[in-house]
C-alpha cells in the first residue's frame, strides 16, 4: 500500500474539566467566544465522524480526562453493545451513529457520577493520566508483534500498520507537577513516531503542551475563536502526518522551553541542573535529592552568589546564564558541579536529535 494513501489512527484525548468548561461558557464580556460542553460535543463528533469518512480503515480511540480519572470512551476495536445496536436509525451511516451515541452515553455517565463525587470536582484534571494510555494504546496497535485478530478485522494487518498521531483538547492550564509525566510521555512519542497535536481551547497557553506538540513533531494551535472550532480541527488536525508534507499546516512561531522545578514544582526561567541526573531546581543545593550527587563546596559559593541576578532573571525572563558568566569557572571540574540551565538548554537537551542516553535521568 502506497505510504501516502495507508491507513491513519488517530487518538484524542479530552479535557472534560467541569470547572473550565464553565468559564468557557459564560456569555460576553467574560467570553469574547462562549463555547459550551454541549456545543463542543457536537462539532467535535463531527469532526471524529470526518476522519472516519476519510478511509474505510481509518481507526480511532478516544479518551476522556476528568477530574482524578481517565477514561477509554470509544476504541474502533470494541465490539459495538447490543443498546447502541437497537438505538441505530436504518437512514443513517452506522459507524457514525456508533461513534456518536458510544461517546455521547459515556460522557454522559461520567459527569453523572463526578456529580455524585463533589470531593473529587476540584480534583486537577487527569490530562497526562489519558495521554499515557493513549500513548500505551497507540504502542498496543502499532507493534508487529502486538497484532491480532481484532486490528485484522479492522482493515490492517502487521504489514500495513497504520500512522499514529495524538491530539489533546485541552481547556485547563499547566500543572506544575505534571512537567515529569508530560516530559517521560514525549520521548515515549517519539520513540512511537507519533505525532501530538494540540489545541487549546480554553486559558492560556499551556507550556508544556507546546513542547509535545513541538518535539513531536506536530501543531500547537491556541483557539482564539472558540465559535470557529470545527473548522480549527478539520483544517489544521484532520490531515495525516503522511500527507501534511505537502499542506501548510499552522505551526507555532515561538515555543516556551521553561521547565518545572524538581524541588517545589515552580515553573522557571532560569534554574540549576544537576550535571549527574539532570534534575532542575530553583536554587543550588549540597546534595542531589534525585541521585544523590554531592556537589562541591566552590561549586555552591559561586551559585548562591549568582542567585541575585538568577532571581531577577525569573521575574522577567530576560537575563541570560551567558550574562552571568555561570558555568565557565575553570575552577569547578569533574561531573559533580552544578550548572545553570536557561530555556535554550532545555530546548537543545530535549530536541529530537538528542540522545536517548538522557532518558532516564527525568524518571
Amino acid at each position: 500500500m502506497d505510504e501516502d494513501t495507508k491507513a491513519s489512527h488517530l487518538s484524542v484525548v479530552v479535557d472534560f474539566s467541569p470547572t473550565y468548561w464553565d468559564l468557557s461558557a459564560r456569555d460576553p464580556p467574560e467570553n469574547d467566544f462562549p463555547l459550551s460542553l454541549t456545543a463542543f460535543l457536537s462539532q467535535f463528533l463531527a469532526f471524529l465522524n470526518t476522519h472516519i469518512a476519510c478511509r474505510d480503515e481509518n481507526t480511532l480511540a478516544v479518551f476522556g480526562a476528568f477530574p482524578g480519572k481517565s477514561v477509554l470512551l470509544y476504541s474502533s476495536t470494541d465490539p459495538v453493545s447490543p443498546s447502541t445496536e437497537a438505538s441505530m436509525n436504518a437512514n443513517a451511516y452506522p459507524p457514525f451513529q456508533v461513534v456518536d451515541s458510544t461517546i455521547a452515553q459515556r460522557v454522559m455517565k461520567e459527569l453523572d457520577e463526578l456529580e455524585q463525587r463533589e470531593d473529587e470536582e476540584e480534583a486537577p484534571s487527569a490530562l497526562v493520566g489519558a495521554l499515557a494510555k493513549a500513548l500505551c494504546y497507540v504502542n498496543r496497535i502499532t507493534l508487529p508483534s502486538s497484532a491480532n485478530s481484532k486490528t485484522m478485522a479492522n482493515g490492517f494487518h502487521p504489514g500495513v500498520l497504520p500512522d499514529p498521531r495524538i491530539l489533546i483538547l485541552s481547556v485547563s492550564p499547566d500543572l506544575a507537577t505534571s512537567y515529569i509525566p508530560i516530559m517521560n510521555s514525549i520521548f515515549s512519542a517519539q520513540k512511537l513516531k507519533a505525532t501530538i497535536d494540540v489545541c487549546q481551547i480554553y486559558g492560556p497557553n499551556t507550556v508544556f503542551l507546546q513542547q509535545a506538540a513541538h518535539l513531536t513533531g506536530g501543531s500547537y494551535i491556541f483557539l482564539e475563536r472558540r465559535d470557529a472550532l470545527l473548522q480549527y480541527l478539520i483544517m489544521s488536525f484532520l490531515p495525516p502526518p503522511s500527507v501534511r508534507r505537502t499542506l501548510s499546516v499552522p505551526t507555532q512561531e515561538q515555543v516556551d522551553f521553561r521547565a518545572a522545578c524538581f524541588c517545589h514544582k515552580n515553573i522557571v526561567d532560569i534554574g540549576f541542573v544537576c550535571s549527574v541526573c539532570l534534575s532542575i531546581f530553583c536554587q543550588p543545593l549540597a546534595v542531589c535529592t534525585t541521585c544523590r550527587t554531592k556537589f562541591p563546596i566552590k561549586t555552591l559559593q559561586r551559585l548562591n552568589a549568582a542567585r541575585p541576578l538568577l532571581a531577577t532573571a525569573n521575574s522577567n525572563g530576560r537575563t541570560s546564564s551567558q550574562n552571568l558568566g555561570v558555568g565557565n569557572d575553570s575552577a569547578v571540574d569533574g561531573p559533580s558541579d552544578q550548572i545553570t540551565a536557561t530555556a535554550q538548554s532545555v530546548e537543545t537537551f530535549l530536541s529530537p536529535s538528542s540522545s536517548t542516553s538522557h532518558l532516564p535521568a527525568l524518571n
